[in-house]
């Protein structure tokens, strides 16, 4: 495997147009913290982006970052957190699920474009990002958007990165928007639900006016029990229902006294505070229970991401036949789903009952052989997937840029 380690943007474009000549197609990383995520590449040669690890400028005070891609995320959201700012949109950390060391860096973060809880508030990732300096499949440098909050200049190509994986462009260089820390954060425990009477508390918190920021559930609690972030809580063997709200304190406790009182029909809410109900986010976002060292460690897990409202049929279903668990996240519209190891990883109960309620999945862990013989990716309709194509080639006309990592059967 040849390893090409790249200095600044002009070595990226020398690279990419060296492979573009050879008809050598790369694969682009900064730490590989997500190379376990998606289709095996059929290439030998690795552009790396690590050394691009620069925090380009931090404004606080304009809510802006610029930095190269290959910075560290870990080093990143300890430099903003120390000016009590963070990314809203709460990037997941991935590599307790997938078991791999590192934390990724930015360019990893925004290529991937996996939020947190938040989501369901602030948005995902590309609508935090304000710009970014990126090679093309042409081996030419371009930039997207800006280093100001507010732009509305040109396509929003920043939308189109996110996301992408890699398969667009090589970004070299992002600005991100951040958000202040809020000053409190109130976490409401509701026990003892079933999936679907979960799934309508969490509809009545979320359509309530109190600017809920996370709303999940966590059916089972056989998986639960010594899970980091959850201490105790999953100790008395019921499922867990967690809604969150943050602000400046005084407003906190009162809206939390407000939800409290709203969601009584469902039973009698419990509270935690600000670092306990922390690390329990933490634990939902980074899907902690199943951690590939944990007891379900060994199996592959879907991500499902369907309506809110059909969140609880779909994952009490899976569950039931194939044995697997499930974890719910944005109010029922985000499902993780451990199941049985298969040959198939259950692919075809999965993208069925994402497809009959228009939703999509994707296989984020699984052997490698499993990945080979099963779509990871949603398959798209004919009409999308041919527009998709379309946009891949006006960027990368000749596949250089991880080639075959979104699709099966795609080769080098």
């Amino acid at each position: 495997m040849d390893t090409l380690k790249v200095r600044d943007a002009k070595d990226v474009e020398e690279v990419v147009r060296a492979a573009i000549a050879n008809e050598q197609p790369l694969e682009i990383i900064g730490h590989g913290s997500k190379r376990g995520i998606g289709h095996a590449m059929a290439t030998n040669a690795v552009l790396d982006l690590s050394a691009l690890n620069a925090v380009t400028a931090y404004e606080p005070n304009e809510l802006i970052v610029t930095l190269q891609a290959g910075a560290p995320l870990a080093d990143v959201l300890s430099l903003i957190d120390a000016k009590n700012q963070q990314f809203a949109f709460e990037p997941m950390n991935t590599a307790p699920l997938l078991g791999t060391p590192a934390l990724g860096t930015i360019g990893g973060m925004i290529a991937a474009g996996l939020a947190g809880p938040r989501r369901i508030r602030a948005g995902g990732a590309r609508d935090h990002l304000l710009g970014a300096h990126a090679v093309s499949g042409f081996g030419d440098s371009f930039k997207t958007g800006g280093k100001v909050v507010k732009n509305v200049t040109g396509y929003d190509l920043c939308k189109l990165l996110a996301g992408s994986w890699g398969t667009l462009s090589v970004m070299t260089e992002v600005t991100l928007k951040v958000m202040p820390k809020p000053e409190a954060e109130r976490t409401l425990l509701l026990r003892g639900l079933d999936d679907a009477v979960a799934n309508k508390a969490m509809t009545a918190a979320l359509g309530s006016p109190f600017d809920v920021s996370g709303a999940a559930h966590l059916p089972k609690s056989a998986f639960l029990a010594g899970t980091d972030g959850l201490g105790d809580l999953a100790g008395q063997g019921e499922p867990l229902t967690v809604l969150r709200l943050e602000g400046i304190t005084a407003s906190a406790a009162h809206r939390a006294d407000s939800l409290r009182e709203l969601l009584a029909p469902f039973g009698t809410a419990t509270l935690i505070e600000d670092a306990a109900s922390a690390a329990l986010w933490a634990t939902v976002r980074d899907v902690l229970p199943f951690a590939a060292g944990g007891a379900l460690g060994g199996w592959p897990v879907w991500r499902i991401v369907c309506p809110p409202a059909s969140g609880a049929a779909i994952g009490t279903l899976l569950a039931r036949e194939t044995g697997g668990d499930v974890i719910y996240d944005w109010g029922g519209g985000l499902i993780w789903a451990a199941l049985p190891p298969k040959d198939d990883a259950h692919a075809p109960a999965v993208r069925m009952r994402a497809n009959a309620v228009g939703g999509h999945a994707t296989l984020i862990r699984a052997a490698e052989d499993v990945r080979r013989d099963v779509d990871v990716f949603h398959p798209q309709a004919s009409g999308i997937a041919a527009l998709s194509e379309r946009v891949r080639a006006s960027f990368d006309p000749k596949t250089v840029l991880n080639r075959g990592r979104l699709s099966r059967g795609a080769v080098a």
